[in-house]
This record gives structure tokens, sequence and C-alpha cells, in this order.
């Protein structure tokens, strides 16, 4: 009788934990709950990306002339900012210099910042190549006119897989480079989301200001490459780099970013 109850009370234990098991397991391959956030956002965007076509971009061509001198100059010295060559060879560098610096500090907490520190760097060199990347191929594809040939094909011309820049201006690549950009900025800082947000608005028109894209460009770079950002994130937080999901969510940061990782790596080496 002893013998038989050991037996139920150890085949019950075995259930349990396997039990257990598939339960862990189905929750692992189960989407988080932040997967409906970009999925709204995608929606979001696009209906704002049509009413920018619909509604905005045929009057700012046609009063593109107008803008005047001063607004245009500053537009020129910041639009730049977009693109993606200085945030790739910035975020490129980091990597590889926190990465080495890990196996070079003593203390593991020095040594644990460099690596995390790695990994965001490693963060937004995926979020902003790969979402350049897909936009100059769909740019491309779709071939749409520059409002500098406004005259002649007006905001509805297309030519798909022309292969010359001026039909490549839809969506707008530093609008997307900077949407991408400010995204994974917000989501690392979410206390200057706001600031952020702003920021990307004012830096991704300055492409409607020179006269290289139409409103509807800049509103779907900027929402492609934010939307990019956010789905990198989420499935960086399923494995825990960098991000982690959030109470409503969405990814934060797994640590506050850190901040002292160079003084000390600098004492060491000095030593």
């Amino acid at each position: 009788m002893a013998k038989g109850r050991q037996v139920r009370t150890i085949e019950k234990k075995n259930a349990g934990a396997i039990a257990a098991w598939l339960k862990a397991r189905r929750e692992r391959n189960t989407l988080p709950a932040s997967s409906s956030y970009w999925q709204i956002f995608l929606f979001v965007s696009a209906n704002l990306v049509v009413l920018a076509f619909l509604v905005f971009d045929m009057p700012a061509a046609a009063t593109a002339g107008n803008v005047p001198s001063a607004v245009r100059s500053v537009s020129r010295a910041v639009t730049d900012i977009g693109k993606s060559g200085w945030m790739l060879f910035g975020s490129a560098f980091i990597f590889f210099a926190t990465f080495m610096a890990a196996g070079r500090v003593e203390g593991a907490r020095e040594r644990f910042q460099a690596l995390y520190t790695s990994q965001i760097a490693l963060y937004l060199f995926t979020t902003v190549a790969l979402s350049g990347l897909s936009a100059n191929l769909i740019k491309r594809a779709i071939g749409r006119a520059r409002p500098i040939q406004f005259e002649e094909w007006g905001v509805f011309g297309f030519s798909p897989f022309a292969g010359n820049a001026r039909f490549e201006s839809f969506p707008s690549g530093h609008a997307t480079t900077i949407g991408a950009l400010f995204m994974a900025l917000a989501l690392l800082l979410p206390r200057y989301r706001a600031v952020l947000a702003m920021l990307a608005v004012w830096l991704g028109m300055t492409r409607v200001m020179v006269g290289a894209h139409y409103p509807s460009d800049v509103t779907a770079g900027l929402a492609f490459g934010a939307w990019f950002s956010l789905l990198i994130a989420i499935a960086f937080s399923r494995y825990g780099i960098v991000f982690k999901p959030g109470p409503n969510g969405l990814p934060m940061p797994r640590l506050p970013l850190p901040h002292n990782i160079w003084p000390n790596f600098r004492a060491r080496r000095s030593r």
C-alpha cells in the first residue's frame, strides 16, 4: 500500500512538472502583447500617409517656391542629419569598441555595462541599416516622381523601377532613418518621448522645405522607420536583448543606459 501511494505521488509530481513545462513553452511561443501595438501603429500610419497624399502634397508642391530663404537655408543645414552613414559608422564603432573593452576591464560591473552598451549599439545599427535598406528597395519599386518634376508629372506621377533618383521620392530615405533613430531613442529614453517625437517631425519635414519630398513621402518615411524600430525592439525583448516586455506590453529598457564605462576603462588602462 505504501509503495503504491509513493508511486502515485511520483506520477503526480511528474505530471505537474510536464504541465508546467508545456505551459512555459506555450507562453514562450506566443506573441507578446506588444505585437498588437505595431499593428495599430501600422494602421494609423497608413491612414496618415493617405491623408497627407490627398490633402497636403499638392499645396506643398504648388507653394514650394514661397518658402522663406532663411527657412530653406536652415533646413539645408540640418536635413542631412537624416543620412544613415554617420549613424551606421558610429554605432558600429561603439559596438566593436565596447565589445573589446568588455574583455579588458577588470570589474564585473564595468564588463557588464560594456556588453550592454554593445547590445544597444547593435540594436541601433540593425534598425537603421535594415529600415534604410528596405526603404530604398520600396522607393525604387514605387518610382514616385519628386516634387522637382511636379509641373510635368504632378503628385500622381509614378515610374516604377525607373532606375533614376528623380523617381525615388516615396518613401523618404532621410525620414525613414530619422524615424528609426528617434523611435529607438524614444524606446531607450521613455521620459523624453514627446521631445524626441517633435524633433523627428521637424527634421523629417526639412525634406519638404528643401523641395526634395512631398509631405506624404516624409510621413511614410517617419512612420516606416519608427515602425521598424518598434518591431525590432519587440523581437529583441523576446530574447532579453536590450529590452524586456513592459507592463503595457511595449518593450522597455532592461537596465538604465550605461554612463560611466569609458572613464572606468581609461582609468584601468592608465594603471
